[in-house]
């Protein structure tokens, strides 16, 4: 009998309220994500961004609901790792190589779409072989991800120490440092496989803090500003995206053992030859 994929916790759920708050963000200001760079002369910029929002918003609620899940995220990893990444970002990239900040630009969309191309092959009626492949994927993306987004804090320490509360002990600079280090070494380990769901969890944790100690008492301070706003959905939409890796990666083990128990009941009852 076929192994069954495991569903994922809460995770999921987390990330398409964050991708619906980035949607929220979109629609009331009119405008791309901040993320979405569009050049301000493009042809029906406006319509366009208004048809990216409510798409992106109609796919998030999509996510959270079980019937539609698979249809949500396959949608989302597609405008993210296409539109976004490739069309939006790409041409910056491409522009600006030597810009360690357009690799960071990249780095976040497309952490997003790993996030909803795990989520879509944990609930997609696909095989499990090409389900564990396409996980495994996105896994490497995601710390691909991590390790570019450990490299900003060192590149621009002058902009991420500051974010950093000044009560909190030994110093900015170095909360910049270790956060930054802490990225690249949960990057290495998704991509190693070494540690690599605790190196999730850990993750999943230190982006949570990052809104009850950065994102949080900054919105707090200025409700009303755009970027600080859309600084808090990506960060939640993030959150969540972590901890679909952290749950993906505990549902490789599973299958894992249970390949194992598989092989070693089809051994046991083979017949001896002879």
């Amino acid at each position: 009998m076929p192994a069954q994929k495991p569903a994922l916790t809460f995770g999921w759920r987390v990330f398409g309220l964050g991708v619906m708050a980035m949607a929220v963000l979109c629609l009331a200001w009119g405008d791309f994500d901040q993320g979405q760079p569009v050049p301000k002369a493009f042809p029906g910029r406006a319509i366009l961004a208004y048809a990216a929002a409510a798409f992106m918003f109609v796919a998030g609620a999509a996510v959270e609901w079980r019937r539609t899940v698979a249809w949500g995220a396959a949608a989302l990893a597609a405008y993210y790792a296409i539109v976004v990444v490739v069309l939006m970002d790409g041409r910056l990239l491409v522009a600006h190589p030597a810009v360690y900040g357009e690799y960071e630009n990249i780095a976040e969309p497309l952490a997003i779409a790993a996030g909803a191309l795990m989520v879509y092959a944990a609930n997609a009626r696909i095989d499990p072989v090409l389900a564990a492949r396409l996980t495994r994927a996105a896994q490497m993306a995601f710390g691909v991800c991590a390790i570019v987004f450990g490299g900003a804090h060192f590149a621009y320490m002058n902009l991420t120490a500051p974010l950093v509360p000044r009560w909190l002990p030994p110093s900015q600079a170095f909360w910049g440092y270790a956060t930054g280090i802490a990225h690249i070494a949960a990057g290495l380990a998704i991509l190693t496989g070494v540690r690599a769901r605790l190196a999730a969890i850990l993750l999943t944790a230190m982006y949570g803090s990052f809104t009850l100690l950065v994102h949080g008492p900054m919105l707090l301070g200025d409700p009303r500003d755009h970027g600080i706003l859309s600084e808090n959905a990506l960060n939640l939409a993030l959150i969540g995206a972590a901890w679909v890796v952290a749950d993906s990666l505990a549902r490789r083990s599973r299958w894992g053992r249970a390949g194992s128990d598989q092989n070693a009941r089809t051994i046991e009852a083979t017949p001896a030859p002879g």
